[in-house]
């Protein structure tokens, strides 16, 4: 594995110009200059950051379109997780919009979903509201599909019905496309949100697990 040296500016562009031309023609013509310019970073950043955040997955490029109704057959971002499960634990990303660094849950099954609000409704969950309001704090943006009601259950007043009424939970926040992006600091940088975020990650992986 080549050591991380940075996203090249290329990526953000190519993902722009995929969100427009979402074509097998226009992949096959950019592929090898994707796996060089982005997927070989991204494989080498969260290899560096494995050894303290836990195995990581870096997602593949293609949708899965067996119900989708947007035949479009490429994802418009480049993925990968780190923790105990895919999509329990550490995220990042890069996109035409740049890099997003995130952590939290999603839930791949009911069974997720209920052991969070279980947890929310908790002593536990006087926990996670003190982590989320501080990383809301730090500029987060709290993530994940929702209720609109209350779920099942639970009452209206309870006073952490914000956080029940979601089905997963994640916080990130995008980076955009700074100066050092395309260089090694930004490894220090994502090791640094990812540290933020730990106390996050302790929390979905103790008391939501994974599916």
């Amino acid at each position: 594995m080549a050591d991380f040296t940075g996203f090249p500016a290329w990526g953000p562009q190519f993902y722009a110009e995929l969100e427009r031309h979402n074509t097998r023609d226009f992949w096959a013509a950019n592929k090898e200059r994707w796996e060089h310019d982005v997927q070989g970073p991204m494989r080498a950043l969260v290899a560096a950051l494995e050894p303290e955040f836990g195995p990581a997955v870096v997602f593949r490029p293609y949708r899965d379109l067996r119900f989708a109704r947007d035949r479009s057959p490429y994802k418009t971002h480049q993925g990968a997780t780190a923790g105990p499960a895919p999509a329990l634990g550490y995220y990042v990303a890069l996109d035409a919009d740049g890099l997003t660094v995130g952590g939290g849950f999603r839930a791949h099954s009911p069974a997720q979903t209920d052991r969070f609000r279980n947890a929310v409704a908790s002593d536990a969950g006087a926990a996670l509201e003190g982590i989320v309001s501080s990383l809301v704090g730090r500029g987060y943006v709290i993530e994940g599909a929702a209720l609109k009601t209350r779920p099942r259950g639970y009452p209206a007043d309870h006073p952490r019905i914000d956080l029940l009424r979601r089905k997963e939970l994640m916080a990130v926040t995008n980076v955009g496309t700074p100066e050092w992006l395309p260089t090694p600091e930004a490894l220090d940088h994502v090791q640094q949100m990812w540290g933020e975020l730990r106390p996050l990650a302790d929390w979905v992986v103790a008391h939501v697990g994974p599916d």
